[in-house]
């Protein structure tokens, strides 16, 4: 079971360094359910949506952007030792092209030892088959660490962000292709709470406030951790950005487009998880005000993700 909710947060569909780590689920949940430590395969479902084009008949230059829904399943291996290992796919309702839009492939490794501090770090490769619902980016690859001090009521954490790679996209005869980074620091604060014995004997819930600043650079589309409330929004206008100006211009990456390291925006997440023997459900909530753009207004988003333990 431990496994199981530390599983489905760290791949809830929202700012990860908001939502509560899978070390430090793991570290309370084993304490308060007495549960010993060993190894576990996963599976889980997740809800939320994504920014994808709308089907509007328009022409490419012009095509806007819509929230649209999807579903993602997961797989992972846990080892006791914290290393672990995980693949995701997406599926996009009311999609234009292949609905199969993205795949995700994750390694990483939790050290949960000290009761002072826990920390940890993780690559996922990401995988964008050719589709014409998504916008493009060359964002596909993803290096993610953490540390929070965890022996304050209050616990600070720290995450650190950088996702870079190359995009190739034909315009007629000819191939274009762009290389990107992007990088990002969240400073977050939280407090968790965690309630047994709840409906039935040796069942949890585990609810954890906690607010984030998020400082980087946002220069192209991306599923980066540190920056996923962003793709959440309905109002942020990525067909500015990723419209291309000319032909062999593929994302409108100009001068006009990059941006430096600024402070993009402060979050609050609410995170809600209620474990029950082998299952899990965990339901978000992210409100967050940006502070780049034209729409600066308070923006919030939902997601879900239940799952279950394969002992």
């Amino acid at each position: 079971m431990r496994r199981c909710f530390c599983f489905v947060l760290f791949l809830l569909c929202s700012q990860a360094v908001m939502s509560q780590s899978l070390a430090e689920l793991e570290k309370q949940l084993d304490s308060l359910l007495r549960k010993q430590e060993k190894s576990e395969f996963m599976v889980g479902l997740g809800y939320g949506n994504n920014p994808a084009y709308s089907s509007k008949k328009v022409a490419d230059y012009d095509r806007t952007i819509e929230m649209k829904t999807f579903i993602s399943p997961t797989i992972g291996y846990y080892h006791k030792s914290g290393l672990y290992a995980s693949a995701s796919t997406y599926y996009l309702f009311d999609a234009i092209g292949t609905p199969w839009f993205e795949w995700d492939f994750s390694a990483g490794y939790d050290y949960t030892k000290d009761r002072r501090f826990l920390t940890g770090i993780s690559y996922t490769k990401y995988i964008f088959p050719d589709s014409s619902d998504v916008p493009a980016t060359p964002i596909n690859n993803e290096l993610f660490a953490y540390f929070y001090y965890r022996d304050w009521w209050v616990q600070p954490g720290i995450s650190i962000d950088l996702g870079w790679g190359k995009v190739d996209e034909k315009i007629g005869p000819a191939t274009h292709s762009i290389s990107g980074n992007d990088f990002n620091i969240v400073a977050a604060v939280r407090h968790p709470f965690v309630f047994a014995d709840v409906l039935k004997r040796d069942d949890a819930i585990l609810l954890t406030p906690s607010f984030g600043l998020t400082m980087g650079t946002a220069n192209y589309y991306s599923n980066l951790k540190a920056f996923q409330y962003v793709s959440r929004s309905p109002k942020l206008k990525w067909e500015d950005r990723e419209r291309p100006r000319e032909r062999g211009d593929l994302l409108g990456t100009t001068s006009s487009t990059n941006t430096g390291f600024e402070v993009r925006a402060l979050d609050f997440t609410l995170n809600l998880s209620y474990v029950m023997g082998k299952f899990t459900i965990s339901p978000s909530y992210t409100v967050f005000r940006p502070f780049q753009g034209e729409d600066k207004s308070l923006m919030g988003y939902f997601t879900a993700r239940v799952g279950f333990s394969l002992k």
